[in-house]
Parts: structure tokens; C-alpha cells; sequence
């Protein structure tokens, strides 16, 4: 018996000499020794002596040597609890220090250690004090890791969906990795097909509307009011192409399931495109019509001598929309196109610019039903007012129409109220199998989005903007009639670009 206490008695001592801490593996039982910086804790593994160094300073910059139980086991006890103001901390057995949470307060008969320690969740660790209740330990490292989670949270991905592909901003690179498989989402079927109505009668308000007032209140092409409508509707139009159809066409062709593009430069060179070919439509369709009219202006001039003659060259000119005058001398056709290419209110023109619009809204009624029902409600708002302004701005340009019939124009306010129903329509039936991020998918919707925005860029700069302004009646208009028409403008872009960004 004297032997045994002997060695256990040298033990002690060459630990404490060593500054280390002695561990005999225990069964769920502790005890401090001694000095500070030494705890014996019995466990029924054989002993193992770990060196570990004693000075730590903690957040409150006070500097505490303390003494580290090390174990390649589960943690059955804390020790070493000490307080730092109103604070417990206590030293697990794998060394880690931690703050003991619904324990003692700080009094001279706090428990200097805590028994019984097991895992709740397998997250949370809880330990007994002398009396059997339970506290819980948290170690530094787990409170770290905590407090980094939800720092991450705080600044995680902020997803949302623009032109039907999700879109996500932020969180680490291990979230931001290109998951490119179909995304099961649910869907309010009922819900879709409801509001499909909606979105019809909105546009058919937005597109019939400016016809409708025209006519009621007689108002005139010339009048503030009409003004109004029309500059807003021209900010729209040139507001959805740079914000919102280039914008989204850039998401396409950088999306990550899109792969690395040979032509770095694809959307822009296909805006372009669009550019090129709403001019050539417009060109072609002016050349077309001055031949026409050249024709038919000769063959008169030759034939008819008589002064009743010149009154048909006129209202053959008014019916191909163009500004003539006619020499009463000669007989002569002389044509003012302006600056040279058909003038805003020809029916060539705003059916180009209607046809770059109808395919910007069936994609939008497409993708707005495959957005997840987390995010529909507020797409569908927004669409909402999108699709509106879009019919106000096509509308003022239709009701502009002299040479078109009333059932003509009513046909082409149509062709716009009916076309985003029919995108839902069709996105609806393909619910189940459309993949927002599938690469055939991503260059279509890049495609049309990067085409449809070069003509509306075309028709909005210079059909409509330059046109109006330039060559137009607010070329020498009062200035209170100026700075009413470039208020509508700059509101019809800045209302279209808040909602840029949702939509």
C-alpha cells in the first residue's frame, strides 16, 4: 500500500514539474490535485499524458493559466471551471474551453467541475452539476462555427428567378456551384390558370386603353394629354430593352450550365442583329412605297393637266402615310420623309415595333409560371404593372394609325393582350419538364431576349425618341409642353427599371 502511494505521489509530481496534465481515462469522475494546473480525471482506459501549454488570454484580454484535459474518447466531464466576470468557462476532455450555460453563478461554492456529460441532437452538449441538474457546455469552437453560421445566413445566396432561371447572388462557393439537374418545385396549377385572366384583362387595358380615350374624349395626337401617355409609353419601350431584355439575356449566356462560350460576345452581336434587321424591315418596306408612290405620282402628272387632279395625288400620298406637297405649277409630287425612313405612325413601324414586344411577353407569360410558388406572387405583381406600361406605350402608337382601320388597330391592340396568356398557357403544360438551366433552354431565351432587345432598341431610339423629338412636334414645341413630355419620359424609364429588378 505504501509503494502504491509512492508511485502515485511521483506521478503527480513529475506532471506538475512538466506542466502537464495527467489523465487516467475515468468512468464518469474527477478530481482536482493540488496545484492549479493539475486535474486528475478517472476513467477506466489506460493512462496517457498529453503536454499542453497553460497560458491563454481571453476575449476580455485577462491572462489565466489553466490546465487542458486531452482524451481521444467522448467528453464524460468538464473541468477546470473558472469565471471571467459573470461567466463560467470549463475545459472539456479534448482540451477545447467552452462557456457553461444555465450553471452556478459566480460564488466561492461554484462547482469547479461537471459530471455526466452527454450529447443532445448530436450537437449540444450537457452536463450534470453536484445536484444532478443539467447545464449546458459550449465549447469555443462550436460557438464559432455557430456565430459563423449565422453570419453565413445573415449573407448567404439572395435567389430570384429572372426570365424563369433562378438566379443566385452571394453564400460561399460550395452554394454557388452550378447544379444544372431540373428543380422540383410546387406548383398552384389553380392558382396559374386564375390569374392567366388577369394578366389578360391588365393588357388588354394597357393596349385597347389609349385607343379607347382617343375616341371618347376626342382627344387630339397633339394634346399634353396625349403627350403624356405617349413619352411614357417611349420610356417603357426603351427602358425594357436595356434593363430588362439585355439584362436577362446576360444572365442566359453567363449562366454556369451554359458552359464557356466560343464568342464571348454571342448576345451582343445578336442584339445587334436584331438592330440591323428592324432597320432593313423598315428600309425595305420605305423603298417599296416610295417606288409605289413614284410610280403612280409620274403616270399623273403626265396624264392629268387639270387642277382637280393634284387633290387625288394628295390622298393617295395620305394613304401611304407620307408628307407631301404637290406643285400646283407643275404638278409635281414632292415627298418629306423627315429624317428619312417611314414616320412613326406608318403601320410598318409600330407593327416592328409590336413584333419585338409580342416576343419579349410570351416569354415572359412562359416563365413566369415555372418561377416556384415562393417567389410567383411577387413576379406576378410585378408582370402585372410590366405588362400594362408595355400595352400603354404600343397602344399610343396604334391609336396614332390614320391609315389603319378601326378593326385593324383593335386586331393589333389584341395581338398583344392575348400573347403573355399564351405564354403561361404553354408554360403551364410544360411544367413538369422545363429546366431553366438546361443549356437548349438557356439559348433560347438568351436568343429571343438578346434579338427582341435590338428592336426595341431601334424602334424606341429611333422610331420613337429621336422621332418625337427630333423631327417631331416637340422639336419646337412651348416649354411647358417640353418639360411635361421629358418628365413622362424619364418616369415611363424609371418606373419600367425599379421593376428591372424582379422582373
Amino acid at each position: 500500500m505504501l509503494l502504491k502511494n509512492i508511485q502515485l505521489f511521483t506521478l503527480m509530481a513529475a506532471a506538475q514539474a512538466a506542466s502537464v496534465v495527467v489523465s487516467v481515462y475515468p468512468q464518469e469522475t474527477s478530481t482536482r490535485v493540488g496545484t492549479d494546473n493539475v486535474v486528475l480525471i478517472t476513467r477506466t482506459r489506460e493512462a496517457a499524458v498529453t503536454e499542453q501549454p497553460h497560458d491563454h488570454t481571453h476575449e476580455h484580454s485577462h491572462e489565466h493559466e489553466h490546465s487542458t484535459a486531452t482524451a481521444t474518447g467522448q467528453t464524460t466531464a468538464v473541468t477546470g471551471c473558472h469565471f471571467h466576470g459573470d461567466t463560467q468557462f470549463c475545459i472539456d476532455g479534448n482540451g477545447v474551453e467552452g462557456v457553461i450555460v444555465g450553471g452556478a453563478t459566480a460564488s466561492a461554492d461554484a462547482p469547479e467541475s461537471y459530471t455526466g456529460c452527454h450529447v443532445h441532437d448530436a450537437a449540444e452538449t450537457y452536463c450534470l452539476d453536484a445536484s444532478g441538474e443539467e447545464v449546458q457546455f459550449k465549447g469555443e469552437e462550436a460557438s464559432s462555427s455557430s456565430s459563423s453560421s449565422s453570419s453565413s445566413d445573415k449573407k448567404g445566396k439572395n435567389c430570384h428567378f429572372h426570365a424563369g432561371v433562378e438566379h443566385c447572388i452571394g453564400g460561399d462557393e460550395h452554394e454557388n456551384e452550378a447544379k444544372c439537374d431540373k428543380v422540383d418545385r410546387d406548383y398552384n396549377i389553380p392558382l396559374r390558370i386564375g390569374l392567366l385572366f388577369v394578366i389578360l384583362v391588365t393588357s388588354a387595358i394597357g393596349s385597347f386603353g389609349p385607343m379607347v380615350l382617343t375616341s371618347l374624349l376626342n382627344l387630339s395626337f397633339e394634346s399634353i394629354g396625349f403627350t403624356i401617355v405617349k413619352q411614357f409609353g417611349t420610356g417603357i419601350v426603351i427602358s425594357t430593352a436595356f434593363v430588362h431584355l439585355i439584362t436577362h439575356a446576360q444572365l442566359m449566356w453567363s449562366n454556369k450550365c451554359m458552359g464557356e462560350l466560343a464568342y464571348e460576345s454571342t448576345g451582343t452581336a445578336i442584339t445587334m442583329a436584331g438592330v440591323f434587321i428592324a432597320f432593313l424591315l423598315e428600309y425595305i418596306a420605305k423603298r417599296l412605297l416610295g417606288s409605289r408612290h413614284d410610280a403612280v405620282s409620274k403616270a399623273r402628272s403626265t396624264t392629268d393637266e387639270a387642277s382637280g387632279s393634284n387633290s387625288d395625288i394628295e390622298a393617295n400620298a395620305k394613304q401611304n402615310n407620307e408628307v407631301t406637297t404637290v406643285d400646283p405649277e407643275k404638278g409635281v409630287v414632292h415627298d418629306h420623309h423627315g429624317h428619312g425612313l417611314l414616320i412613326p405612325d406608318d403601320s410598318i413601324s409600330v407593327t416592328t415595333m409590336e413584333a419585338g414586344i409580342i416576343f419579349h411577353s410570351i416569354l415572359i407569360g412562359i416563365t413566369l409560371v415555372v418561377a416556384g410558388d415562393s417567389f410567383f406572387i411577387t413576379l406576378f405583381i410585378v408582370i402585372i404593372f410590366h405588362q400594362m406600361f408595355e400595352g400603354l406605350a404600343l397602344g399610343s402608337r396604334i391609336a396614332q394609325l390614320d391609315s389603319a382601320s378601326w378593326f385593324k388597330k383593335c386586331l393589333m391592340a389584341a395581338g398583344f393582350a392575348v400573347v403573355t396568356p399564351v405564354g403561361m398557357a404553354i408554360g403551364t403544360g410544360v411544367l413538369s419538364k422545363f429546366n431553366g438551366n438546361d443549356k437548349s433552354t438557356l439559348i433560347a431565351l438568351g436568343t429571343l431576349d438578346s434579338f427582341s432587345a435590338g428592336v426595341l432598341i431601334w424602334t424606341g431610339i429611333v422610331e420613337m425618341w429621336a422621332n418625337d423629338w427630333l423631327f417631331g412636334n416637340l422639336a419646337s414645341s412651348g416649354p411647358v409642353k417640353t418639360c411635361i413630355a421629358i418628365f413622362s419620359l424619364m418616369v415611363g424609364m424609371l418606373l419600367m427599371s425599379v421593376l428591372g429588378k424582379w422582373a
